[in-house]
């Protein structure tokens, strides 16, 4: 029996071995913890948003980047220190099915009526809690994985049925949400930077997502990572220009958690 850091020694050898000892997986390993960094950034700025105006597609969007964060961690580490149970999990838990839902839910909290968009959130809280109940008890092998998919290793009710639900529903929400919101401000003529703002955020979450299809296609990670920095920095471009996300700028949390009327009023 190999201890835990011998495996991780082993599967790193058997990966170089299988990429021919070219280390072309290497090459970009480091990548996802760029993402990671830039989206635990962009999620402390949001963050800082909500605290300050209390607005639920803020906090939304927050735990949405936050997972993004986490997930793009799990990567880094799966590149770095080879196969470990616990991340595989969350990666495939946070990143193949929670983190498009959450963002998307976010978008519904800004363009629909709160009570609907609540009945929605309390849809989407017991469906991750399910998922997460079914991620965390399936019974699965990983120490033969020699690249992150959830293909042969996640039961086909997770990958076929939970994913794509969890996935269609995120893209078309935060994607649909922000090609609406272009299209509006573009048709009456105002506002022409959140025109552009609205088509950044779209575009920046489709990448992700045609990431996944070249996984899906060539089994090649690499795009797959550069995909996810790209989108998170042309999402976070998005949001900067939208004063629908940012009210007002400062640096986050120099107010600690106060809102706007307060930090104001404590001014006078």
């Amino acid at each position: 029996m190999l201890s835990p850091s011998r495996q991780i020694k082993v599967q790193l050898l058997y990966r170089r071995r299988v990429n021919g000892g070219t280390g072309r997986e290497e090459n970009v390993a480091y990548v996802p913890l760029v993402t990671c960094i830039v989206s635990f950034i962009f999620a402390i700025t949001v963050l800082d948003q909500y605290f300050a105006r209390r607005k639920p597609h803020q906090l939304l969007w927050a735990i949405g980047l936050f997972m993004y964060c986490v997930s793009t961690f799990t990567e880094f580490w799966w590149n770095v220190y080879g196969h470990v149970d616990i991340m595989y999990r969350l990666w495939y838990l946070i990143g193949a099915i929670l983190v498009a839902a959450y963002l998307g839910q976010g978008t519904l909290y800004l363009l629909m009526r709160r009570r609907n968009a609540n009945i929605i959130m309390a849809v989407l809280g017991a469906a991750s809690l399910y998922a997460t109940v079914r991620i965390f008890t399936a019974n699965i092998d990983i120490s033969g994985l020699t690249r992150l998919t959830g293909a042969g290793i996640m039961p086909t009710n997770v990958r076929a049925v939970i994913t794509p639900i969890f996935n269609t529903f995120g893209t078309l929400a935060l994607v649909g949400g922000a090609v609406y919101s272009a299209f509006i401000f573009w048709r009456k003529r105002i506002l022409p930077h959140r025109v552009v703002a609205n088509i950044l955020i779209a575009l920046g979450a489709l990448l992700p997502a045609a990431g996944g299809i070249h996984i899906s296609v060539n089994g090649n990670l690499n795009m797959f990572f550069l995909f996810e920095l790209a989108g998170v920095i042309i999402m976070f471009i998005g949001f900067l220009r939208t004063k629908e996300v940012f009210g007002f700028y400062r640096f986050p949390f120099i107010h600690g958690f106060k809102k706007v009327e307060q930090v104001k009023g404590n001014m006078r």
